[in-house]
């Protein structure tokens, strides 16, 4: 492949799988991480892989670091999401690190600027099922949802070449955010489980990749695309998926409790454009996407996970 890509938040969930796919093709990759959420265990030493340590919000860094690095193209997946009241770190990394970003990338005149967008942008009651890129923007009333959004308009704002990836719930080998590793950690130490009356559209993170990686050789046009399944399950199916994973058989049924006040019933996206601008088409089930990730997490653990919904009481 042979090009630059520079990737913030690179050494987390997203970032970091996208920057083994593209170091394997050839590429040479630029990772920018505050480690926050992002492991450094993630990324394997490489002749190809540089990696610098710093926040997007501090636009010095950025600019030294495109400067340096010349990119040919952009992914933005660095975002804060581990704290729902943390107004100020979303405001800062999501909003105006992005614009920090956006500025670096124009002046070092990239190709292209790849985004990621949460669902969430869509708000907590969709007016349609499966939602379509027609939908009206009407973000979810959280930080996280807000601040992502507010960041893609200053993106499709500033005239840079674009695409935003608004993504189903992405999960798999090394994710630390979410239900899915939630639950492998409370099983896995005895700890007691419950459920969310609500449906998710989950996309194994390589089927992402396959997309992500196709954007970056080019394909696609400027604007916004969804990557999923067009398929959801209700989180207790995520469940009872890991417990056969884990072959654990329980007592009694799992509880289901209502959802929270900032969580939506499903948020279901529609990926025919995806499908056909991209010559793609999701290849994981549910039961192998939920196997690898348990057998990632048995190998290296889980010390803590992160969500941007408001925790529920015990």
């Amino acid at each position: 492949m042979g090009l630059r890509t520079l990737i913030t938040g690179g050494a987390g969930f997203i970032g970091s799988h996208l920057a083994d796919r593209l170091l394997e093709r050839g590429g040479e990759v630029l990772v920018l991480d505050n480690f926050a959420t992002g492991r450094r265990s993630n990324l394997d030493a490489r002749p190809k892989l540089s990696i610098a340590e710093g926040t997007i919000a501090d636009a010095s860094f950025v600019n030294e670091q495109f400067q340096q690095f010349r990119p040919d193209i952009v992914v933005h997946a660095a975002a804060s999401y581990k704290d729902p009241n943390a107004w100020e770190e979303d405001s800062e990394t999501n909003v105006l690190g992005t614009v920090n970003v956006v500025r670096a990338s124009l002046a070092a005149e990239v190709n292209r600027l790849i985004y990621f967008q949460t669902s969430l942008c869509y708000g907590l009651h969709p007016v349609e099922q499966p939602i379509t890129l027609a939908h009206p923007i009407q973000p979810a009333p959280n930080s996280y949802a807000i601040s992502k959004t507010a960041a893609e308009q200053y993106i499709a704002m500033s005239g840079i070449p674009f695409l935003t990836f608004r993504l189903a719930n992405a999960y798999g080998p090394r994710n630390i955010s979410g239900p899915l590793p939630t639950f492998f950690h409370r099983l896995t130490n005895a700890l007691p489980c419950f459920v969310a009356d609500s449906r998710r559209d989950f996309i194994f993170v390589q089927d992402l990749i396959d997309v992500v990686e196709k954007a970056v050789e080019g394909a696609g046009e400027t604007g916004a695309y969804h990557i999923s399944t067009g398929t959801d399950f209700s989180i207790q199916e995520l469940f009872e998926t890991t417990l056969d994973a884990l072959s654990i058989t329980l007592e009694k049924p799992v509880e289901v409790r209502e959802r929270g006040e900032d969580d939506a019933f499903t948020i279901l996206l529609d990926p025919k454009t995806t499908q056909r601008d991209f010559s793609w088409s999701p290849r994981t089930s549910l039961a192998d996407g939920v196997a690898a990730a348990v057998d990632y997490y048995q190998k290296f653990g889980i010390t803590e996970t992160y969500t941007h919904l408001k925790l529920q009481s015990e």
